[in-house]
């Protein structure tokens, strides 16, 4: 049997979506990709949050949370807004286009199919991350879009995994692949970074100084030998 170098996690389906929430009088989101369907009369959805997101205590403090469904034709920008930085340092809904949901709580309409308006109902603790349950109180359709799947998103966007992600893995370590402690981009030398002039097999000692994430930016002083 030949074998397949791709991690068997790695087949399991995933779609794309911002997740909001609020504390008060602040909003936050980002980006999570593990979200299910979990009952259907009530509806109800459950996504899973890393404890160290700030999402995570937002919901935890107002029991209210949305989903946008994003559309495949999504731009990588608006992916890197949400899911490569803290909205500890920065406002993530500065020059975003979005709506207030009927819970309060933004709704993120630029480049969405969808969205979800949800209620906590439960929470499972799993270990570094917590899965929220949400009863459905508002749902609506805004485009006749594709929604982006992960598959597309990492094969076709060129997209990277966020470290906090749930099912983040990292790479293989049969060459000397180097990731970003910023957002979790894995620089493998034997695909190099063609879009940025650094061609499949440069080592990434012999990168150019200058050269940063091409994901979140960071210079390449941010990144550690896997």
């Amino acid at each position: 049997m030949q074998k397949n170098s791709i991690s068997p996690l790695h087949n399991i389906s995933y779609g794309i979506y911002i997740l909001t929430s609020k504390s008060g009088d602040k909003f936050n989101g980002q980006i999570v990709n593990a979200v299910i369907q979990t009952t259907s009369e009530p509806a109800t959805i459950a996504v899973c949050v890393n404890k160290k997101n700030l999402t995570h205590k937002f919901i935890q403090d107002s029991k209210l949370f949305n989903l946008s469904i994003l559309s495949k034709n999504a731009p990588i920008s608006l992916i890197k807004n949400f899911g490569f930085q803290s909205g500890k340092d920065v406002d993530k809904f500065k020059e975003i286009e979005f709506i207030i949901g009927k819970n309060g709580v933004p709704v993120v309409k630029e480049s969405s199919i969808a969205f979800i308006e949800l209620e906590l109902i439960n929470f499972f603790d799993v270990g570094t991350h917590t899965i929220f349950i949400g009863k459905v109180l508002g749902l609506e359709n805004l485009t006749n879009e594709e929604p982006m799947t992960y598959k597309y998103y990492s094969e076709v966007k060129r997209g990277k995994t966020p470290i906090n992600a749930p099912h983040f893995i990292k790479g293989g370590k049969e060459m000397d692949s180097y990731v970003c402690t910023v957002c979790g981009y894995v620089y493998n030398p034997s695909e190099g970074d063609p879009d940025n002039d650094v061609v499949a097999g440069t080592k990434f000692e012999d990168i150019p100084e200058n050269w940063v994430c091409p994901v979140c930016g960071a210079d390449k002083s941010e990144f550690e030998k896997e």
